[in-house]
């Protein structure tokens, strides 16, 4: 358990503290539901280190979840190119922390404001609320968005432009369930398919072409 990681949860922590040590006068029920929800906050801000690979021609996850789409379509927003995005559904059963998909500089950091349609949704993509990073390395520009659900409404960054991190390094998470994106050049080859549970920071999905 990180420390940066739980602090994101810490006003979430003291109200149902509050409210369970209020339950106790009333409902012993009631205060295990709470103790409940407690146990399930700090299982949700749970943020194991992994095993990061060190082909450096590998892209790793850059979050946990499932393969949802497999896509080629134009990142509009800092690459200005045909791309091909890997989408990934992060239920609340998932680690909501983010990863580097490469080393490399981040030279692009933008918010996005907008809806909170369900993250399964095709068109959360382009209406939702998101935050987008750019990682630059001599290699290739890897775009990764992260975007908000119908649960999640909170993105959270922890980096900024000019960071240098190394690939499977955190740089955010989402609170609750959500949805985040990875743009490759169309000269990487995917290693993954729709319907695979992913790990972010270990699981290669995609492999750029020898230099």
């Amino acid at each position: 358990m990180r420390l940066q990681t739980l602090l994101e949860a810490r006003w979430i922590l003291a109200i149902l503290g509050v409210l369970l040590l209020a339950s106790l006068f009333f409902s012993l029920w009631l205060s295990l539901l709470f103790l409940l929800l407690i146990g399930y906050t700090f299982f949700f801000f749970r943020d194991p280190d992994r095993s990061v690979p060190i082909d450096q021609n590998a892209v790793v996850a850059a979050a946990d979840g499932k393969v949802m789409d497999i896509v080629e379509v134009d990142e509009s927003e800092f690459i200005k190119a045909r791309t091909r995005r890997i989408g990934i559904f992060l239920s609340i059963f998932d680690v909501h922390t983010n990863r580097a998909p490469v080393d490399g500089r981040i030279v692009y950091l933008q918010r996005r404001q907008g809806a909170c349609f369900d993250a399964r949704r095709p068109e959360c993509s382009e209406k939702n609320e998101a935050m987008t990073w750019a990682f630059e390395n001599p290699r290739a520009t890897i775009v990764v968005r992260q975007l908000t659900g119908a649960i999640a409404r909170r993105i959270v960054g922890w980096s900024d432009v000019g960071d240098d991190l190394r690939k499977g390094e955190r740089f955010g998470m989402i609170r609750f369930g959500s949805r985040t994106e990875v743009y490759l050049p169309l000269t990487a080859t995917v290693l993954v398919n729709v319907g695979d549970h992913v790990a972010g920071g270990s699981t290669i999905i995609a492999r750029l072409p020898e230099q």
